[in-house]
């Protein structure tokens, strides 16, 4: 049976009609701002007083685009008589935008949470070479972290503390020492 002339075009306006009676969900995102899961990946932010200068995520970047620079100075002995220590005082900690793949390998890898990913994604830029962001934009974005989600009760996390508080009170227990016999008792 050879099809009815002009069937497709019916079904194609059928289409177009039931899509124009309905509600819109156009977000008016400059107006409003969208609702966002709460652990969105946006912007790389450094908590930068526990960066040491390790330099992991620079090397583990697949794509290269963290930039770190740091000088060495010398601390004074802790305690008298002690030596003198060097540490990497952090110079310049940058991440260039326009290459990051947003792997988030660099914050699983660092060892000391300087790295964590913030929800803000309204970063655009007019040219390219300002995508690169310096410590002080990205540091900037490390207050807008929300805090992790708390562990539950069933968490490995928890049942550690259980452990370990169980273990704390049986050594303080064993280190008190036993009540003296008074003078008559035996």
């Amino acid at each position: 049976m050879p099809p009815i002339p002009g069937s497709g075009l019916a079904k194609g306006l059928a289409v177009t009609l039931r899509t124009m009676t309905k509600k819109t969900v156009t977000e008016q995102y400059p107006d409003a701002q969208p609702e966002l899961p709460p652990r969105t990946r946006g912007v790389i932010g450094l908590f930068e007083e526990n960066c040491t200068v390790c330099m992991l995520c620079a090397r583990e970047c697949p794509d290269w685009c963290i930039y770190i620079d740091s000088h060495k100075e010398t601390v004074p002995p802790a305690a008298p008589g002690g030596r003198e220590r060097s540490r990497n005082v952090l110079d310049r900690f940058a991440i260039d935008f326009s290459l990051c793949m947003y792997c988030g390998i660099c914050i699983e890898v660092c060892p000391f949470d300087a790295l964590f990913w913030s929800p803000e994604f309204e970063y655009a830029e007019t040219d390219i070479h300002e995508l690169t962001h310096e410590r002080d934009k990205l540091r900037e974005w490390m207050w807008t972290v929300p805090a992790p989600p708390a562990l539950g009760p069933r968490r490995r996390g928890a049942e550690g503390t259980r452990r370990a508080r169980k273990a704390a009170e049986k050594l303080a227990a064993a280190q008190e020492p036993e009540p003296e016999p008074r003078e008559g008792e035996s």
